[in-house]
C-alpha cells in the first residue's frame, strides 16, 4: 500500500515546497516510486524546482477540467527516474475539490509507493479538507515565531478535527535565529507547536541553489543529509538527528 503525505505550513515562506521537492527526490533516490502532487494554484514552481521548466505538456488543472486523465499529466523528472510531478496549473482560479484530490491520489497509488501533496500554504478550510486522507501530515515551520505560532494554530485545528497523523519538520535552523530570537531552542518549538518532531533541516545555502536551478542537491551537503534521514524515518527506520541546533 503506498503512503500518501501531504506538506503543509501555516504561513507562506515557511520552504513547504522546496521541502517536497527535495523529500521526493531523496525518496526516488532511494528506489522509492515517488509522486509529487503540486497544490498552489497561481504560484506554481515545483517544474522550476525539478529540473523540469519548459518540459510540462499537461498539468492538474487539465486533469481537473477533463482535457486528459491523470496518468498522462504526469512528468517523470529527469534529475531521478523514480520521481514523477503533477504540477499545479499556472491559472489561480481553477477550481479544485477535496474530492478531486482523493480521487487522483487513489488512482496513483497503483504506481506509486509514496506520493507527495504540496498544498497551499496558509490556514484555510481546503487545505484542512484536502489533507483529511492522508496517511502523514507533515506541518512545516521556520524558527521564526510568527511562523510557530500559526503552525500551532494549524495542529490544533487538526487535531480538533480528530487528525492525530501529524509530524512537526522545523526548516531554516541555525544557532544565530536562537541566539536573537524569542525562541530558546528546537524544543522550545517542539513544545509550542505541540507536535512530535520528524526532522530538522538546517539552513543551508546548497538548497535554495538546487531548487533554483533545479539540479540535484550535493550528497555531501547537510541538507541533502537531512532530507535522507527525514525520508528514512518516514519509512520506519531509527535515524538519528542530522543536525542539533
Amino acid at each position: 500500500m503506498s503512503k500518501i503525505i501531504a506538506v503543509t505550513s501555516g504561513k507562506g515562506g515557511t520552504g513547504k515546497s522546496s521541502i517536497s521537492a527535495c523529500l521526493g527526490y531523496a525518496l526516488a533516490k532511494q528506489g522509492n516510486r515517488t509522486l509529487i502532487i503540486e497544490l498552489d494554484f497561481g504560484l506554481r514552481c515545483m517544474d522550476i524546482m525539478l529540473g523540469m521548466q519548459g518540459n510540462i505538456t499537461y498539468d492538474l488543472g487539465d486533469v481537473l477540467e477533463g482535457t486528459c486523465d491523470v496518468y498522462k499529466a504526469t512528468t517523470t523528472v529527469k534529475l531521478a527516474s523514480n520521481l514523477s510531478v503533477l504540477c499545479a496549473p499556472s491559472d489561480p482560479f481553477v477550481q479544485l475539490k477535496a474530492e478531486d484530490i482523493e480521487k487522483i491520489t487513489q488512482e496513483m497509488r497503483k504506481y506509486f509507493e509514496y506520493i507527495i501533496i504540496d498544498t497551499s500554504a496558509g490556514i484555510n478550510g481546503s487545505v484542512f479538507d484536502i489533507v483529511t486522507n492522508s496517511d502523514l501530515i507533515l506541518i512545516v515551520t521556520t524558527p521564526d515565531p510568527v511562523c510557530v505560532r500559526d503552525a500551532r494554530m494549524m495542529s490544533d485545528e487538526f487535531y480538533k478535527r480528530g487528525n492525530q497523523k501529524q509530524r512537526l519538520v522545523i526548516n531554516k535552523a541555525n544557532k544565530r535565529i536562537f541566539e536573537f530570537d524569542e525562541m530558546d531552542d528546537l524544543d522550545a518549538i517542539i513544545d509550542t507547536v505541540g507536535v512530535q518532531l520528524l526532522g530538522v533541516i538546517p539552513e543551508d545555502s546548497a538548497i535554495p541553489l538546487a531548487t533554483g536551478k533545479g539540479a540535484p542537491l550535493s550528497s555531501s551537503s547537510m541538507g541533502f543529509l537531512a532530507f535522507s534521514a527525514i525520508s528514512r524515518r518516514i519509512k520506519g527506520e531509527h535515524i538519528p538527528l542530522s543536525i542539533k541546533v
